[in-house]
């Protein structure tokens, strides 16, 4: 049975139709990436797949299940990273970690966070307010999340690679290839070339005037 799947998703928005009868399935061990222009609808899809927005038409399943009568349950086997990251900038990277975890019912040791932080390669910025961090470093930050909840059974990014250097694409597609390898699912957008090894599977959305 599909982690997810939808029947016949319509979204429409600023009374413009983004796109009609959209239909897909995301395995255990999964890579779904939705590719097209700007516009065309992606982030969209994301966040009806996520369930913090209705569709126009159509129904979103999870484990053959519709996400409505089962929305506490899928929450919870769900890690979601959108275009904001969902970060305090007054708060230090482990303190926003540490409300993310207490938020999601993720139990976790503050050690493990700071652990995770080195792996992301902010070592020393742990304790400082992130408005003080790079881009690139609050939105590793941010992305500390999907090593805090890799026992999630489905990962839904948009844009994960934005404002990443070099050594931060390459762990981050190492973690992707590990979660996928392990049963995990995923779906997710990007701008840049996807260079995961690991098989793909591709849903193409075109811009409709």
């Amino acid at each position: 049975m599909a982690v997810l799947s939808t029947h016949n998703l319509s979204v429409i928005k600023r009374d413009r139709l983004l796109f009609e009868q959209v239909n897909l399935s995301v395995d255990s061990g999964s890579l779904l990436y939705v590719k097209g222009p700007n516009g065309a609808g992606k982030t969209s899809l994301l966040r009806v797949l996520t369930g913090l927005v209705e569709p126009e038409d159509g129904v979103v399943f999870y484990q053959g299940e519709n996400i409505k009568s089962c929305i506490e349950l899928y929450s919870e086997s769900l890690v979601y990273f959108g275009h904001k990251l969902g970060i305090n900038s007054s708060l230090s990277a482990v303190e926003n970690l540490r409300y993310w975890c207490d938020s999601h019912q993720v139990v976790v040791n503050t050690s493990i966070i700071y652990q995770i932080l080195e792996k992301l390669n902010l070592v020393g910025l742990e304790d400082i307010p992130v408005a003080n961090l790079s881009a690139g470093q609050q939105r590793r930050t941010a992305l500390a999340r999907f090593w805090l909840k890799d026992h999630a059974k489905l990962w839904i990014l948009d844009e994960p690679f934005t404002a990443l250097d070099t050594q931060g694409i390459k762990v981050l597609s190492d973690k992707l290839t590990d979660y996928l390898s392990n049963g995990g699912a995923v779906i997710m957008t990007s701008h840049q070339m996807l260079e995961l090894d690991y098989p793909t599977q591709e849903l193409t959305l075109e811009y409709r005037i």
